[in-house]
């Protein structure tokens, strides 16, 4: 039994190793491809790929965040997911001005760089949800930046299609109505982070209330 218990307790002290590792490769994707995607919306014209490039953004700062707080308090994690959720919406309304710039002057983006690029940003995020996966349940930090890498694969997969159909109709439409979505979840997955956030403080404080003398 003790030599179960050692075991049990060797793993739980290489855990916070194993994230930071995973948390620094993921943030290195995360800022390669920002700068790649940025780039290439700005010469495309396109508000999705510009989207888009904000959600790498968005997740490079989120992962330097969840590095940040590795191996600390629950309550420290806590106060880092709520961090994330309110860099997530920021990065939402950011987003919000992309639109309305794009809606008042519509003009196609090149689909081919688009789609290029888009498929890029894709394989990227794929990488990065694969390293993740094992460690989406380990608390809520982790949980939190796997949650932003699933939506980025969502994202990215709009923009692909975005794409596509840019390539088909020769309209901006397309470009604009993924931007819209890659909005859309920016907030609400901002929403649902901030939320498991604010019930883990409460918690927290509840717990710390009652021990105390």
């Amino acid at each position: 039994m003790d030599e179960c218990c050692s075991g049990k307790s060797s793993a739980l002290e290489r855990l916070p190793a194993r994230q930071a590792s995973t948390l620094r490769i993921v943030l290195a994707l995360n800022a390669t491809m920002f700068l790649a995607e940025f780039v290439a919306g700005l010469l495309a014209g396109s508000v999705a790929l510009l989207a888009d490039s904000l959600d790498m953004l968005g997740g490079a700062l989120i992962y330097g965040f969840s590095l940040y707080v590795v191996g600390r308090s629950a309550q420290w994690k806590a106060r880092a997911a709520l961090v994330k959720a309110l860099v997530m919406a920021g990065f939402g309304i950011a987003v919000l001005g992309q639109l309305v710039h794009k809606l008042i002057a519509p003009a196609a983006p090149v689909a081919e760089a688009m789609g290029l690029v888009a498929a890029l940003a894709l394989a990227a995020n794929a990488l990065c949800f694969a390293l993740l996966w094992r460690h989406r349940a380990d608390d809520i930090n982790m949980r939190s930046v796997w949650v932003c890498s699933r939506n980025d694969i969502a994202a990215n997969l709009g923009v692909v299609l975005a794409a596509g159909a840019v390539w088909t109709t020769g309209t901006a439409w397309p470009d604009i109505a993924v931007g819209a979505l890659i909005c859309a979840l920016f907030l609400r997955s901002a929403y649902g982070v901030g939320r498991e956030a604010r019930v883990e403080l409460n918690l927290l404080q509840t717990t710390s209330r009652s021990h105390a003398p």
